[in-house]
């Protein structure tokens, strides 16, 4: 069973929201009215998951992000945005959120992004010691096109990242939340070729679809593969679908007001502000990225 604090001033929003997350019965749900009562909150219980808006009285829900960074870095953050706030939410993302969803979109994403990201940051802090003393190691993965095989792929891979210490527990979650997107995209909009856009029309087309070329050949038949290389001083992640590829020129700016409420941008916003390196082959069907260990201060020369 996890726990959810939803942070929001509105009483209706967090009825709202409650309502939403409710609908799961593996979640239990909790309210503060801003960022110092869910500090308040913390001392009695920890939260597996904050889902906070942005304005509120006392502390504000960026002043909350910087707070738990300090002190509580374990547990993942969700920011609700509003229409106007799309700025703030990329500074969210840069300064450690680990995923939004906007308040317009809620009822279609947000028990979603929340399972996401509650998926991404579960705690497997209880590796082998032996593990725990490898220096390099290299995994090749060939996925059928299936969904259903991502979150323990992503599990899989966060392990390893942690086992090299490469991972604090916030950046397992934000990795974790990277993968997870990058090998979404191999699967519906690689292999399926399902577009994102169809998600935006909010018709049930984009799942209808999804749920056709999973049984059609050529789509079901092709296969996601996944090349990871850890070692002492970084994560290499190479995520190569079968699809058509697209023209990496013509993605959308995800950070751009008016593309960051829309479904599609949504996951190259979150994959490149988590990972260091992001870049793509000439076809488009083949993404790699990095993640560095974080470089410690150089020595003074006596």
């Amino acid at each position: 069973m996890s726990q959810i604090l939803i942070v929001d001033d509105s009483p209706i929003e967090r009825r709202v929201l409650g309502g939403l997350l409710s609908s799961n019965p593996e979640w239990t749900v909790e309210f503060a009215s801003d960022g110092t009562e869910a500090l308040e909150r913390f001392k009695v219980r920890e939260p597996d998951l904050v889902l906070t808006d942005f304005n509120m009285p006392h502390m504000d829900g960026l002043q909350l992000l910087n707070r738990m960074k300090q002190d509580f870095a374990h547990i993942p953050v969700i920011l609700a945005t509003a229409e106007g706030s799309e700025e703030l939410a990329v500074a969210a993302l840069q300064q450690g959120a680990d995923s939004y969803v906007p308040k317009n979109l809620m009822a279609r994403d947000l028990n979603r992004v929340v399972g996401t990201v509650l998926s991404a940051s579960q705690d497997r802090r209880k590796t082998d010691a032996v593990l725990t003393s490898l220096v390099q190691q290299e995994l090749r993965f060939s996925f059928p096109t299936d969904r259903r095989m991502v979150s323990a792929a992503v599990n899989t891979l966060q392990n390893y990242g942690v086992r090299f210490g490469l991972f604090s527990d916030r950046e397992r979650t934000r990795v974790g939340v990277a993968l997870e997107e990058a090998l979404l995209n191999a699967v519906i909009h690689g292999n399926l070729e399902v577009s994102s856009k169809l998600r935006d029309a909010d018709d049930g087309s984009f799942e209808r679809l999804i749920a056709m070329r999973v049984a059609q050949a050529p789509y079901r038949d092709r296969r996601v593969r996944v090349l990871a290389r850890f070692s002492q001083n970084e994560a290499r992640f190479i995520i190569r679908d079968q699809g058509r590829g697209f023209d990496v020129s013509k993605l959308p700016d995800p950070t751009d007001p008016e593309n960051i409420a829309r479904a599609h941008g949504r996951g190259v916003l979150l994959i490149r502000t988590f990972m260091d390196d992001v870049f793509y082959n000439a076809k488009g069907n083949q993404v790699t990225m990095v993640k560095y260990r974080k470089k410690l201060e150089p020595a003074v020369a006596s």
